[in-house]
């Protein structure tokens, strides 16, 4: 293998988009250090958007969601030929396949490596075998690497406990951070039309807890009529937990809710929501409440790691059992019932924590932290 380039990282990531809308703050603060910065993801509708970032893009064809072992060797070599290849200063790996098969290939390659895991998945959210083989994957993967991210605590503990990393390879960031001028609260006072808008941002998972929150919609509309609800994000058809479009189009016919469809700008749809809702069965740190949050915006989640370390209960907002659609109902009526003063303290109360505790600067900060000490290793 050839030397490392001193000034070169390599970002990978299992799509373009992931890369496009959510770690370009990351990105550009290396380049404004110096940093020789690659992308290696999947080709998708977001890749042409990279050159527009300055950096260098490489197609690496991956099935996110398969669980075939074939398919996985070959993705393993393909990562471990082109590290190889490049030789950068570091691999810097986000969601569950490039910090598994990337990391494992930059240790192959003795390419350090810094991990961001910033959900846990399908698999340890139902267990079985799945999970048995994930655990021993990240075991392997992740015994090198110089830093492993996590989003919350108790993911953080869980990966300890399982010992599938050394507590003083970890660190805490708070999510993948906002961007605070960016999301920020409308300069208008919200008005409201009457309904009340609960609004779910998310891929359309089952384990998002969307059957949970239609569930509580029927028993909402039932006791508070003037209410609103809507879904927007992907239909994620490749995801073994999707809802089907079928299934959506059956609740918009029903009318119990609207689907807006998917978006690359949330804040129109975030302005015009009275509260933000996720239901989710387990997150990192979930980018729509923070999202969300710094719009101003009350949320109602789920009491699970990811969600409780954004939801102040009661304070910014409710947070409910999860698998429990009527905990769920009662949470939204008991803020529909509210009058809009208390609403709008929740409001700004979000915004407050968001500033407090979910900067973008502060992500930022620490990455670069770590890749500065990796690249005053390597002069010396």
């Amino acid at each position: 293998m050839k030397p490392a380039v001193r000034n070169k990282i390599i970002i990978s990531m299992n799509t373009s988009w992931n890369v496009v809308n959510f770690r370009k703050g990351l990105v550009e603060a290396l380049q404004s250090r110096d940093y020789d910065v690659v992308i290696v993801a999947p080709r998708d509708e977001y890749s042409s958007l990279i050159a527009a970032m300055g950096c260098r893009y490489i197609e690496l064809e991956m099935d996110n969601s398969g669980t075939s072992p074939l398919r996985d060797l070959v993705l393993l070599w393909r990562y471990w030929r082109l590290l190889r290849l490049e030789g950068p200063l570091a691999f810097v790996g986000f969601t569950i396949k490039p910090n598994v098969f990337g990391s494992i290939a930059a240790n192959l390659n003795g390419i350090p490596v810094i991990n961001n895991i910033s959900g846990l998945g399908t698999a340890f959210v139902r267990g079985g075998l799945l999970l048995r083989i994930a655990k021993t994957l990240y075991r392997v993967a992740l015994t090198r690497s110089k830093m492993v991210f996590f989003q919350n605590d108790d993911d953080r503990r869980l990966f300890v406990d399982e010992r599938m990393v050394r507590k003083e390879q970890t660190g805490l960031l708070p999510g993948s951070g906002i961007d605070l001028v960016h999301f920020a609260p409308p300069a208008e006072v919200h008005t409201r039309s009457g309904a009340i808008v609960f609004l779910l941002v998310a891929r359309l998972l089952w384990d998002k807890g969307v059957g949970e929150f239609i569930a509580a919609a029927r028993r909402v509309r039932r006791e508070v009529p003037a209410v609103r609800f809507q879904l927007l994000g992907f239909l994620d058809v490749e995801n073994r937990t999707a809802v089907s479009r079928e299934q959506v189009e059956k609740w918009v016919g029903e009318g119990l809710v609207d689907y807006l469809g998917s978006t690359d700008d949330v804040r129109p749809f975030l302005r015009a929501a009275d509260c933000v809702v996720l239901p989710s069965y387990r997150e990192g740190t979930p980018r729509s409440l923070l999202e969300a949050a710094a719009m101003g915006r009350p949320l109602i989640a789920t009491d699970v790691p990811g969600c409780r370390e954004v939801v102040d209960h009661a304070v910014n907002g409710f947070l409910c059992k999860v698998r429990d659609p009527n905990d769920l109902a009662s949470k939204m009526i008991e803020f529909a019932m509210m009058d809009d003063a208390s609403r709008d303290r929740m409001g700004v109360e979000s915004r407050k924590k968001v500033e407090r505790q979910f900067s973008e600067t502060i992500v930022i900060e620490r990455y670069m932290r770590q890749i500065e000490r990796l690249s005053a290793r390597a002069v010396k």
